[in-house]
């Protein structure tokens, strides 16, 4: 039966429109957002450790996120791990608390931003559709063993490409909010 055959790839395709999802709020829209900094990893101790398991983040203003590191010393490394990163954002040190102001986006930044957006659009509407090709693979692998009927095939083809609009639709409508977000002023 094709149902399980649906259910996984669905699972799939959900997956890959979720991860498109997440790269975008890695994307900087000017506003600040805790979500900058997921990506940083700071070396705790010998281990390389995301920020914000040494550190508080918090968002106080639009354009403001703060850093409180849980231990003192690790202040110095943190800064150094957000310089490293090399996401445009310069912290500033008070000796207790990161201060990281997010600049205003220039005209031309903001369009660099939205080709940025739209290039991890389409790479996650190609993902969705290699997942829909394997998936009508696998129908198609499974006709030939005589596990599915001809109908079957034709059901199950159909559900896929069903779940392929829905899922590039997601995507699509999770990169028009993004563009809006980041072409606001």
């Amino acid at each position: 039966m094709a149902s399980p055959l649906l259910a996984e790839i669905e699972e799939r395709m959900s997956k890959t429109a979720r991860s498109t999802e997440h790269e975008f709020t890695q994307v900087r829209a000017g506003r600040a957002s805790t979500a900058l900094l997921d990506s940083i990893r700071v070396d705790y101790y010998g281990t390389p450790s995301p920020l914000n398991q040494v550190a508080t983040l918090a968002v106080p203003e639009a354009r403001l996120i703060t850093v409180s590191p849980w231990e003192k010393k690790m202040l110095g490394l943190i800064e150094k791990a957000i310089l490293a990163a090399n996401i445009g954002l310069t912290p500033q040190n008070d000796g207790n608390v990161l201060r990281i102001n997010i600049p205003p986006l220039t005209e031309e930044r903001r369009k660099d931003l939205v080709k940025r957006v739209k290039q991890l659009a389409e790479e996650g509407r190609v993902a969705v559709r290699n997942v829909r090709r394997t998936g009508i693979e696998q129908a198609k692998q499974q006709e030939k063993e005589q596990a599915l009927t001809e109908d079957e095939l034709k059901r199950a083809t159909d559900g896929i490409q069903k779940l392929t609009d829905r899922f590039v639709a997601e995507i699509d409508a999770a990169l028009a909010k993004k563009i809006a977000e980041i072409m606001e002023v």
